[in-house]
Formats: structure tokens, sequence, C-alpha cells
């Protein structure tokens, strides 16, 4: 069994640089055998970040690729703040939150782009916990913020 760093490899994914904290927070925090990530936005390869309004600027498609990013950007934090994605176990926690219109009801929709893509990376039983997915207003116009908790090996 390929071990989450490996996976990154033979999937061919690309992590964005890790994004620096946008106020006074830890981006991750580590607590007894549990890695916990503040919220992260959609950042992409060149630095700038996903923006938008699903359900306005964004249709459901593109929300949930935001979401992929999101994953993307969580992984690279975890990397360059932790730095051993193969020591953690399995996702615990998902708090997703889209950016979108009171009319749009399929944020869970949306963050599966995160959720699948965690399946993909630490295997379709460690990489699925339990999970929550809001709609609201997010800082910057980002399309969607996801924070994390992991269980640590």
């Amino acid at each position: 069994m390929e071990s989450p760093s490996e996976r990154i490899k033979t999937l061919g994914l690309e992590l964005p640089p890790a994004p620096p904290p946008a106020g006074l927070y830890k981006p991750i925090l580590v607590v007894d055998n549990f890695l916990y990530v503040s919220g992260q936005g959609p950042m992409l390869n060149d630095g700038s970040l996903y923006t938008g309004r699903v359900g306005d600027t964004l249709d459901l498609d593109k929300g949930k690729e935001a979401a992929r990013h999101v994953g993307l950007t969580m992984l690279a934090t975890i990397t360059t703040h932790f730095g051993d994605l193969d020591r953690i176990k399995r996702l615990v926690k998902t708090l997703g939150m889209v950016n979108c219109t009171p009319n749009f009801g399929d944020q869970p929709l949306v963050i599966n782009g995160f959720s699948e893509l965690m399946a993909e990376v630490f295997g379709a039983d460690n990489g699925v916990g339990v999970r929550s997915a809001v709609g609201m207003m997010l800082p910057g116009g980002i399309a969607v913020e996801i924070e994390a908790m992991f269980e640590l090996r």
C-alpha cells in the first residue's frame, strides 16, 4: 500500500505554495495525537487565490474545483509546517465553508471536491471522516475555506 506522499506523486498532484497566516493564528497545531489545520483557502499554483461566489460567478463544478484546490493547499500547509504527511493516520473532521448565494443549497456537493482528494491521498477509509458543509461570506472573496483535524500515527 502506498504512503500518502507516494500517492501524491503517483496521482501527479502539484502542491501550491503554503500560504502565510492572514492573521494572528497558527497554521497547524499538534495536540496529543491530533493535527489541527486552520482554515485554508484555495491557493493556486501561481500563489493567487481562487475567488468567486457559488450560485453567482461560479457554478457547482467550479465550486467543487475550488474545494479540491483547498485540499491541495492544506497538504502544502501540512508539509511546510509539520513536515511528514506519512505520519497522518486518518482524517477525523472537516468543516467546509462555501462562499455562496443564499439560495444555493448544495454546499455538501462543493465540499466533496476536498473530500474526494483526501480519499485519494489517504485512502477510502482513512481519508474520509466526519464533516460539516455550510454556506457563508468568506474573507477576500475566496470561493471555499476548509479547516480539518487529523489523527497522527
